[in-house]
């Protein structure tokens, strides 16, 4: 494989990725505020969400198989076009069926845009490791734009959703973002250079359970990692901020939509920047890479503190009020920051603690995981927010931070002693 065509694929699969995580951006706000406005519990908005992240760790760890097998390019068009049928389907929804139907018809359609997101992002993540440069941090570099762009592109997702909420209503925009994908399958798949692995065919199930004690450990720090942050963003902070900023009306609704979907949008926009900025930021270039291993748990041990603080203040208020909607919004965009470096750091680690002929079965592994945190966050957002509001939404961040960084502390960089925990 030549530079020239190496980059090219490199281009094409992120252009589709872009593509897919704008509509995949787009059709959270969708849901869950749709939902809300229909009268949905926060446990029941949660339920939404659940068969997506469960369809997302069944899909990464067969993913990884599959791409070995058949190749890197069939599991990206089999998510950008698994995709496209989940949101046709969505649009099919009936406003006169009843909340059980709604919830259970919501979740079958959630659970196969789960598993078209997990296709697409291991096919993805799997390719820079393959076509990146290795000298002067180029892997660093090349999956931190990657992921940085990625998330930045969902966040204008986000904003996008609750826009098209606000103007054209549900049904309209979920059509409109199917043609819209539907169109870029097509473009890709006709200009996709050639660049990318084809498979091979002794490629065993088996294989896909890594037994590399750094690819487990980072896969435990990812699911405490990624569960902190769901568990206050997939229901409890959209909601609270729901309560604050609408006053019932329809007007009131409009106004708290695009505002929520503002915040969530520069939210997600600014944690992609810092992942795109991450290889500066820890100097990556000059630092080997026993250094970097180091910085997992310090990064995480000051994520730490974010959630935990926001949770007393919130608890302190015992109910909403003007300065601790400010106060929240500054902390979590901070939480945001450090967050963004963390998931930087784990997405360079993944790929340098694998081997070529094993990427897509570890990082399959590794994204199975990631999906299992974020279901764990989904399901402990509704029933948190519910049982104990905003401030136990927080503090169960805290706790599942402070996991995530007891088990970066147990990774070590090849040919050095264990990092002291």
């Amino acid at each position: 494989m030549t530079r020239q065509s190496g980059l090219s694929a490199y281009v094409a699969v992120t252009a589709a990725y872009w593509a897919f995580m704008l509509t995949d951006g787009a059709l959270r706000m969708l849901v869950l505020l749709h939902f809300h406005t229909l009268g949905f519990s926060p446990v029941q908005l949660a339920y939404l969400f659940v068969l997506y992240e469960i369809a997302g760790m069944v899909t990464n760890v067969s993913a990884g198989w599959v791409a070995a097998r058949f190749g890197l390019t069939s599991t990206l068009y089999a998510g950008l076009g698994l995709q496209v049928v989940a949101l046709v389907a969505l649009a099919q929804l009936d406003p006169g069926w009843g909340i059980g139907l709604s919830v259970a018809y919501v979740m079958a359609v959630q659970g196969a845009s789960g598993v078209a997101k997990d296709l697409a992002k291991m096919s993805s993540k799997s390719a820079v490791k393959l076509l990146a440069p290795k000298d002067n941090g180029g892997l660093f570099r090349w999956v931190a734009v990657l992921t940085g762009s990625k998330n930045a592109v969902k966040g204008v997702g986000f904003l996008l959703g609750a826009a098209l909420l606000a103007t054209v209503g549900f049904v309209g925009a979920v059509w409109g973002m199917a043609l819209l994908l539907a169109v870029i399958l097509l473009a890709v798949a006709v200009a996709m250079p050639a660049g990318l692995p084809r498979g091979r065919k002794g490629a065993k199930f088996s294989e896909v359970f890594s037994k590399s004690a750094n690819v487990n450990w980072l896969s435990v720090a990812r699911v405490f990692l990624f569960g902190a942050r769901d568990v206050w963003f997939v229901v409890g902070i959209p909601i609270y901020f729901y309560a604050v900023l609408s006053d019932g009306t329809e007007d009131g609704n409009r106004a708290a939509f695009f505002m929520i979907g503002s915040f969530m949008a520069f939210w997600i926009v600014l944690y992609g920047a810092v992942q795109a900025a991450a290889p500066r930021l820890l100097r990556a270039a000059t630092r080997p890479e026993h250094e970097l291993v180091g910085e997992a748990r310090r990064w995480a041990i000051m994520l730490f503190l974010v959630p935990a603080i926001l949770a007393l203040m919130a608890f302190l208020s015992g109910e909403p009020a003007v300065w601790l909607t400010v106060t929240l919004v500054a902390g979590l965009l901070f939480f945001g920051g450090i967050f963004a470096v963390n998931s930087s750091l784990h997405s360079y680690l993944i790929l340098a603690f694998t081997r070529d002929e094993r990427v897509t079965m570890d990082v399959g592994f590794y994204y199975m995981a990631n999906a299992g945190g974020r279901l764990l966050g989904t399901v402990l957002s509704g029933v948190s927010y519910q049982t104990g509001g905003l401030a136990l939404c927080l503090g169960t961040a805290a706790v599942m931070v402070g996991l995530s960084a007891l088990a970066s502390g147990r990774l070590r960089a090849e040919g050095t002693p264990e990092v002291a925990t």
